[in-house]
C-alpha cells in the first residue's frame, strides 16, 4: 500500500477516513504537490502518498498536526512490510528500521483504532519492549533526537516503519489520550473536556489560561459534566441550562445555576471561559458562539459542533468561516483550533479565542 519515502500516515476515528482524507486533499491542493489518500472504511487511517519524497516534505513543512480537525496522529511513512513471519517479525523489522539511517528519541509499536487491530494491543506491548531492546544495543536511539519512530501493525503480518516530529505530533500513542472518569464528575462528558484541554491547549497556556478565579459560563451545562473541569480548577461557573444541575457542584461554591435558554444567554459582564455542548444543528451553535466572540463576551470558548450524516468535511468548513467572517465584521480576528477527539462520536470540538 505505502509509498516507500513519499507518504504520510493519518490516524483518525473509524468511519472518518473519508473526512480525514478530504482534509489532507485539500491541504496538499493548496500546495498544488498531485497527492492522492488510499484509505479504508473503518480502518482507522488514511495513508496519502505524494509524487515524490521531495512533494512530501513540501507537505510536512507546511502542514502539522495541530492544523488538522479529523487526524489524531500525522506520521511520515518510511516503508511497508508485508509477511512478518509470526515467530520472528522483530528479526525482520529492524533491518527495515536501521535502513532508513536514523535515530530516535523513543519507539511505539501501536496499531490503529479498529475492531481488528485492537486485539492486536498485547502484540504491541511485547513488541514494543523487544524493540527498544534492540534499538539500545544497535545505538539507534538518541535523546536529543527531535523524531520518534512509529510501527503501524495493520495486523499481524503487515507493518509500516515511520516517524514523527516530536514537537508537533500527538504525546500519546495512536494519538489517543487515556483518561479515567473522575467518579466524583456528575456524567461522562466531563471526560470530552478534559480531552480538548490536554490536545488543544500546550502546557504553557493551560498554566496562563486557566487559573484559579477565573470566570466562565457553561451553556447547556446540565448536569454539568464540563462544569466540572472547570470548578476542579478553581474557576467560577454560571451554568446555564433548563435541567437539573448536580448537587455536589452547587455545594462548590464556585457555581451559579441560571435557568435559561444557552441560545439566548448573554452574561452581564464578560467572562474568560465559554464552554459549550448543547445538541443542535452546527451552523446554528457557530453562529451562536461567533455572536460570544464578536461580541467580546467572552476571551477563550470551548465548544462541540455536531456533524451531519453528509459532507460533514463541508460543514465544518462552513462553520469556520461563518465564525470567523462574523468576527472579522466586528473588527476582531479570532484563532481557530479543532479536533475530531477520542471521546467525540459524530463532532468535532473547537477551541477559539480572541487575539
Amino acid at each position: 500500500m505505502s509509498a516507500s519515502g513519499r507518504s504520510v500516515l493519518a490516524y483518525c476515528r473509524p468511519g472518518f477516513e473519508s473526512e480525514c482524507a478530504q482534509e489532507l486533499a485539500a491541504r496538499d491542493a493548496a500546495l498544488a504537490s498531485g497527492g492522492f489518500a488510499r484509505s479504508t472504511r473503518d480502518s482507522g487511517f488514511v495513508e496519502f502518498v505524494f509524487p515524490d519524497p521531495a512533494a512530501r516534505q513540501r507537505f510536512t513543512a507546511s502542514v502539522t498536526l495541530p492544523e488538522l480537525t479529523f487526524a489524531r496522529q500525522l506520521l511520515c511513512v518510511h516503508a511497508r512490510i508485508d509477511g512478518l513471519p509470526r515467530e520472528d517479525r522483530l528479526g525482520v523489522l529492524m533491518p527495515a528500521i536501521r535502513a532508513t539511517g536514523r535515530r530516535h528519541r523513543d519507539a511505539w509499536i501501536e496499531s490503529p483504532d479498529n475492531d481488528a487491530a485492537r486485539e492486536l494491543a498485547g502484540l504491541c506491548r511485547s513488541l514494543n519492549n523487544a524493540l527498544i531492546a534492540a534499538m539500545k544495543r544497535e545505538s539507534l536511539l538518541d535523546a536529543h533526537s527531535p523524531s520518534r519512530l512509529h510501527v503501524c501493525l495493520i495486523d499481524a503480518q503487515t507493518a509500516l516503519i515511520a516517524e514523527a516530529d516530536i514537537a508537533t505530533a500527538s504525546s500519546w500513542p495512536g494519538g489517543i489520550p487515556r483518561l479515567r472518569f473522575p467518579s466524583a464528575a456528575p456524567s461522562r462528558s466531563t471526560l470530552k473536556l478534559e480531552e480538548a484541554l490536554l490536545t488543544l491547549l500546550a502546557a504553557d497556556e493551560r498554566e496562563r489560561w486557566l487559573k484559579p478565579g477565573m470566570s466562565a459560563v457553561d451553556l447547556g451545562a446540565a448536569p454539568g459534566g464540563w462544569t466540572w473541569q472547570l470548578v476542579r480548577r478553581s474557576i467560577s461557573v454560571i451554568a446555564v441550562d433548563n435541567g437539573p444541575m448536580d448537587q455536589g457542584l452547587l455545594d462548590s461554591g464556585l457555581v451559579t445555576h441560571l435557568r435559561a435558554d444557552g441560545f439566548r444567554f448573554q452574561p452581564q459582564n464578560p467572562v474568560d471561559w465559554m464552554v459549550c455542548d448543547m445538541v443542535e444543528q452546527p451552523r446554528k451553535v457557530a453562529a451562536r458562539m461567533a455572536e460570544w466572540l464578536a461580541g467580546g463576551w467572552c476571551r477563550f470558548a470551548i465548544f462541540n459542533l455536531k456533524l451531519p450524516m453528509k459532507k460533514r468535511y463541508d460543514e465544518v468548513c462552513l462553520c469556520r468561516a461563518l465564525v470567523q467572517e462574523t468576527v472579522a465584521a466586528a473588527g476582531k480576528r479570532i484563532e481557530w483550533r479543532a479536533r475530531q477527539l477520542y471521546h467525540d462520536r459524530e463532532e468535532i470540538t473547537v477551541f477559539a479565542r480572541i487575539l
